[in-house]
């Protein structure tokens, strides 16, 4: 049965099973020669005879149970490695030698526990004795190690040791020649092995072991110390003799135990290697980008600590890719890790011996440049600039170009390395503002401008509850009469302290901060609130509020705008919301469905800036506007299309090809910027109606507004015109502008061409008041 291999499915035995097979058939056969032996030799059996035999059988069965033992400690799971069958043979050794010294101390003189019995003229039983205590040992070892039930170990231990003793009783019965020990032994001899053999089929029922040489089995050392030092004590008590067998066994014993200490000592020395390879591993790791191979901020700092510390000149450039964003949008993260990788590649080749490149976080990395010149620095970090721009390569779709903006910042008169980060990332962020894809060095006014920034970013919060803010008006007038006919509402701010701030500082801090929703409704509300009471004195007049498109793509814009118009009692006409044309750049489809919302509910839509942005020509047949503003560049422009004709003044061609478009579409045109004269007859002869500009004055407070209304409307009552037929499929709505009827004087002063567009003008007014 032990030599048939047991159908457990159980991967991992093969070699535990060749040693039962191998020890099972070694104590078989030493069983049969020691009973074939003593059935011949006992006619004429002699002590000779029998202590040969004895010998014989007790070495063969000896290294039978041995074998079995050892197959205990090839079991699956019992040892990992050579190294441990080796701790564990010196374990069970231990065992092994203390127990062969209490069964000593027992047996010989003077306590003589066997009495005559004592085999102490058979020298064949040594082997056997010594391999079963062996066996125990081994049992006990392997049962200290299993972590769950241990009944199946119990049974293979039990008979392992069963038949170690088993061949003791055969060796004590050849060698004083009492055949039914012999027997006797021979028949505990087949128990032993079917208690194996049964233990060794029957289904895994014990858990698993633990391997941890230092965790388990501690007792091992201790238990079997307390043992011997106990029975030598009591052995000398008794007065007995310590013979060669008792000595030989405290040998055993002590060279056992500074053995298993010995591995004990590598095995901590290799514990401590391994753990000092991780520390340096993890140090790695904790100071590695684990993207790029770079270093992280920590390590950068650590070197730049080090740097300040021993007073060496350094420059710390820092990096960042501009537009990486959009690659991680639009091509996946994928193809952004592999960016970041070949930026770190590119990084890696580009900076001197001894200089340090990191990565910072995102898209952002720096360079520290040990020993730099300022020249160096710059020359390094234009050579940055170059190398970082080249196009990336990107599986499966087109290379990706990205530019890089570049901030450079000298540990020269910095105090400490946070004040020389914060330099360096001064320098990046305006780098950015002045256009990206360039180097800026860090320069003190940066940190006025970042503070006054940061002031402003924070005092705005609470500026529409301190009362701060107000508007201006800028008057929009009909030209050439300059007849003021509507106004664009101006957001103006006045801090006790700051004092007047621009709205080209607070309005994209605003937007950047997510205040713009906030000052947006202020506006909106208060350029309602004055509409309505310049409309309850009588004026004829209009008010148009700038948009940002953060406000014009929020869901809830259209109702806030209905909501103001019904508080206020404002005619929507009256209200011109203006888009500035950048807006039409980032989302068409998008900003096409919120001016809708908004058209739904009768305010009127302005186009702002046209010509200075984005938008095309053919974008005006499908955007829902109603008045195109003319960009300051292109009024300004005075190169003459063609030679002036006699009577004839000079005309900007943009500003007569956008008006010709406009008027072609129904749009009314507005021209903003104008400023001197000049100007003003370029957008006359062009024939637009209507002009915006320091000519006719700047943004001003609403009473001064109010004067230049009643001072117009003692004049001439002003009058609303219809709009022109659109071509285009889109409902015609009423023109939010209103128009002044031109004074015979300058009428008759007019050219043709713009004689013709006020003839149109009055022929749409007759038709609306038919």
């Amino acid at each position: 049965m032990l030599i048939v291999p047991p159908r457990t499915g159980r991967p991992g035995g093969a070699a535990a099973q060749r040693f039962f097979a191998a020890g099972a058939l070694l104590v078989t056969l030493s069983t049969i020669a020691g009973l074939a032996g003593t059935a011949a030799l006992a006619p004429r059996w002699t002590q000779h005879d029998r202590m040969l035999l004895a010998s014989v059988v007790a070495v063969g069965f000896g290294l039978g149970a041995l074998v079995l033992s050892l197959a205990l400690l090839a079991l699956p799971g019992v040892t990992r490695n050579s190294g441990c069958v080796l701790r564990h043979l010196l374990d069970a050794l231990v065992i092994a030698a203390a127990l062969w010294f209490v069964v000593w101390v027992l047996v010989s003189r003077p306590t003589r526990l066997l009495g005559d019995a004592t085999p102490a003229a058979c020298p064949a039983l040594l082997v056997p004795g010594v391999v079963a205590a062996v066996a125990i040992g081994v049992a006990a070892v392997v049962g200290m190690r299993c972590s769950g039930p241990r009944h199946r170990l119990l049974l293979l231990g039990g008979g392992v040791v069963w038949v170690a003793l088993a061949g003791v009783g055969l060796g004590l019965g050849i060698c004083r020649g009492r055949e039914p020990v012999a027997l006797g032994a021979a028949a505990a001899t087949g128990v032993g092995l079917l208690v194996v053999a049964v233990a060794r089929r029957a289904p895994r029922g014990d858990g698993g072991f633990d391997g941890d040489v230092i965790r388990r089995g501690t007792a091992y050392a201790f238990v079997p110390m307390i043992a011997m030092a106990v029975a030598g004590m009591y052995h000398v008590l008794r007065e007995g003799e310590f013979t060669a067998v008792g000595i030989a066994a405290g040998s055993v014993e002590g060279f056992a135990l500074v053995a298993r200490q010995y591995l004990a000592l590598l095995d901590v020395r290799a514990y401590a290697r391994r753990l000092a390879e991780r520390e340096a591993h993890f140090r790695r790791l904790a100071h590695t980008d684990p993207l790029t191979g770079l270093a992280n901020r920590r390590a950068l700092l650590n070197e730049l600590e080090r740097a300040t510390a021993a007073g060496s000149p350094c420059v710390l450039v820092t990096l960042d890719l501009d537009g990486f964003k959009t690659v991680n949008d639009m091509r996946g993260h994928d193809v952004g890790d592999a960016v970041l990788t070949e930026v770190g590649r590119r990084l890696r080749a580009e900076p001197r011996p001894g200089d340090v490149t990191a990565r910072l976080g995102g898209d952002e990395f720096a360079v520290l440049l040990n020993g730099a010149t300022p020249a160096e620095a710059q020359r390094t970090a234009d050579g940055l600039l170059a190398v970082l721009s080249a196009p990336y390569p990107a599986a499966g779709g087109p290379e990706v170009r990205l530019s890089v903006s570049v901030g450079m910042a000298y540990s020269a008169g910095t105090p400490d390395v946070p004040t020389l980060l914060r330099n360096a990332d001064l320098a990046l962020r305006y780098a950015k503002q002045r256009g990206k894809n360039r180097v800026e060095q860090y320069d003190s006014e940066y940190d006025q401008q970042w503070r006054r920034r940061t002031t402003i970013e924070h005092e705005l919060r609470g500026a529409v509850e301190r009362g701060e803010l107000h508007l201006a008006f800028q008057p929009v007038v009909a030209v050439p009469s300059v007849r003021p006919v509507g106004a664009e509402a101006l957001l103006r701010w006045r801090h006790p302290e700051l004092g007047y701030v621009r709205p080209d500082e607070f309005i994209p801090l605003a937007e950047q901060s997510g205040q713009i929703a906030t000052l947006g409704a202020w506006v909106l509300d208060e350029a309602c609130r004055q509409l309505s009471l310049w409309l309850a004195d009588g004026h004829d007049v209009w008010v148009s509020v700038n948009v940002s498109p953060l406000e014009l793509h929020a869901p809830e814009y259209a109702l806030r705008v209905a909501e103001a118009l019904r508080a206020h009692q404002v005619p929507p006409q009256r209200l011109v919301l203006e888009v500035t044309e950048h807006a039409v750049a980032t989302d068409l489809d998008e900003l096409i469905r919120r001016l809708r919302a908004l058209r739904a509910t009768g305010v009127r839509i302005a186009l702002d800036d046209f010509g200075a942005g984005y938008s095309s020509l053919g974008q005006l047949r499908n955007l829902p506007i109603d008045i195109l503003k003319i960009d300051h560049s292109l009024v300004a422009e005075q190169e003459p299309a063609t030679a002036p004709a006699p009577g004839r003044r000079a005309f900007a061609p943009m500003v007569d090809i956008v008006m010709r478009l406009g008027h072609q579409l129904g749009l009314e045109v507005i021209a903003e910027g104008v400023t001197n004269q000049a100007e003003l007859a370029v957008v006359v002869e062009a024939g637009c109606r209507f002009g915006q500009g320091a000519l006719f004055g700047w943004g001003v407070p609403a009473e001064h507004l109010e004067a230049m209304l009643d001072a117009a409307t003692s004049l001439r009552p002003a009058q609303i015109p219809a709009p022109r037929p659109r071509r285009r499929a889109l409902p015609a709505a009423p023109s939010p502008v209103a128009d002044c009827t031109v004074p015979p004087q300058v009428e008759d002063q007019m050219p043709a061409r713009h004689a013709q567009h006020m003839g149109s003008v009055d022929s749409a007014r007759e038709m609306r008041q038919a």
